[in-house]
């Protein structure tokens, strides 16, 4: 879930008065971009997009808004009405990925020649070019039709007249089209596989008719900063508490994302409304002093990852089925603090990987923070670390009761040094995102005992008094328990 707003939340204005304030944002704004994914499997969910925010986000790095991100099949009719209606919205500029390959229904390059007003004309140096790329694989298929395929690629050579050609990293080159007529947008023509657009999206920035279609680009900063245990709803109070406060907002465009149990809160803004960031940041410092975990824009992973420098940690974990060591070992360099894991799902398990007395599983049940933190325990004890993670719980659809219902889930950070922090905690959702939520929580539980903090003889903060303990945003009424 998110929101995005500008300005802040303003009275309601006539349309009048909406139109004219509309018209003259338009006649100040940055250049305004459209971005357009083509290709059937990715509108059908075959593949799925990762070019469009990709490019999004490299627009506002060079002052461009990014206004839309639209997905098209290979139908040419629907390409066509694509850039069309992005012209309507006056986009300065359009972004294509996709449908520049030899196969039949590859028609961006021909669509996007229509829509500028230029025909299509074969291009005998890129032509060679292709031949070129193509002769090792060639080779490398001694029984390979090479004509049929030299005349299947030569579809690829046939481009807009005039465009600026961008040299293939595969075999499909990249296009920069300016239009003959005025008042349509120059479009950038990018190959579909990531690995061949993002390279070629810095050799576009470099022509001259990109530069010309943004030459009144701005410049955005950008600002992260993240809170946990607290409802996304509660951020929509904090800008009415901050507008009736008086803080100017107008200037500031903020989006606010639930992500992993946790809120971010983007500002975009332009560097002469520095100031008035500079006092939303203080006013949420103040409002959310114990649930702002992050102003800088860094994840929980990057702050663990800093405070496990010189320290070794271990898991034994259950219903998350190994999604904890997962994330602890998801970045590069996670080997010189991360000694090993062990997926407990059974009792047997728990008492043979983790030594966890049998006798206490049968007090106590397998889900329960005593269980929790001999796993914790017994991960430090069996892989020699400094650190254990203990995890036992009911992630469903089955398996719960009603002392502990599905998506009670208990946890335990332990340093064998001393120090433990251990909670039980009731997630909502369905069962992948019980998992999910449960390794979140875990990590701001690591990062809390990493900075110093430790339960007194075993208990920890009472119910409600905890909010990062576990409390989930998308609870409402998630407030950790404790046993």
């Amino acid at each position: 879930m998110s929101t995005r707003q500008r300005g802040g939340i303003g009275a309601r204005m006539s349309e009048p008065d909406r139109q004219t304030k509309a018209a003259a944002r338009a006649s100040q704004a940055a250049p305004r971009a459209g971005i357009l994914i083509t290709g059937t499997e990715v509108l059908t969910g075959i593949i799925s997009d990762r070019n469009g925010p990709w490019l999004s986000e490299r627009c506002g790095e060079v002052g461009v808004d990014a206004a839309m991100i639209q997905i098209v099949g290979d139908r040419p009719e629907d390409l066509l009405a694509g850039l069309e209606f992005m012209r309507a919205q006056g986009m300065a500029l359009i972004i294509t990925s996709g449908g520049l390959g030899p196969t039949a229904d590859d028609l961006t390059a021909e669509i996007v020649g229509r829509f500028c007003g230029r025909e299509l004309v074969l291009d005998p140096r890129l032509e060679e070019r292709i031949a070129e790329i193509l002769a090792p694989m060639i080779k490398r298929w001694p029984n390979i039709d090479a004509e049929a395929i030299r005349v299947s690629n030569r579809k690829q050579a046939l481009i807009p007249h005039g465009a600026t050609v961008l040299d293939p990293v595969g075999t499909a080159p990249g296009l920069v089209v300016t239009p003959l007529e005025r008042d349509c947008p120059t479009v950038v023509v990018l190959p579909g596989p990531p690995r061949e657009l993002q390279p070629m999206w810095d050799a576009a920035r470099q022509t001259e008719p990109f530069r010309a279609a943004i030459a009144d680009a701005t410049t955005y900063r950008r600002e992260i900063v993240r809170l946990f245990g607290i409802p996304e709803s509660e951020i929509a109070n904090t800008l009415r508490a901050a507008e009736s406060a008086g803080l100017s907002l107008a200037t500031l465009e903020i989006t606010t994302c639930l992500r992993r149990g946790e809120i971010e809160i983007a500002t975009r803004y332009e560097p002469p409304a520095q100031p008035d960031y500079d006092a939303w940041l203080a006013f949420i410092r103040e409002r959310h002093s114990d649930t702002l975990f992050s102003q800088d824009g860094s994840t929980i992973d990057d702050q663990v990852a800093g405070l496990l420098k010189g320290r070794t940690i271990a898991v034994a974990e259950s219903c998350t089925g190994g999604l904890m060591a997962a994330r602890l070992t998801d970045r590069a360099g996670s080997s010189s603090y991360f000694a090993g894991g062990a997926v407990v799902y059974s009792n047997l398990a728990k008492v043979q990987l983790a030594g966890v007395d049998p006798a206490l599983i049968d007090r106590v049940g397998a889900v329960s923070t005593e269980v929790a933190e001999a796993l914790a325990a017994g991960a430090a004890a069996r892989f020699d670390a400094e650190l254990g993670i203990g995890i036992t719980g009911i992630a469903g659809p089955g398996g719960g009761s009603e002392e502990k219902p599905v998506g009670t889930v208990c946890f335990s950070v332990y340093s064998r040094g001393g120090g433990r922090l251990t909670r039980r905690v009731r997630l909502p959702g369905g069962r992948d995102d019980v998992r999910d939520r449960s390794v979140t929580v875990t990590m701001h539980l690591l990062r809390r005992l990493l900075q110093g903090e430790s339960d007194a003889a075993g208990d920890g903060p009472a119910a409600g008094n905890d909010p990062a303990a576990g409390a989930d945003p998308a609870a409402g009424d998630g407030a950790p328990e404790r046993h």
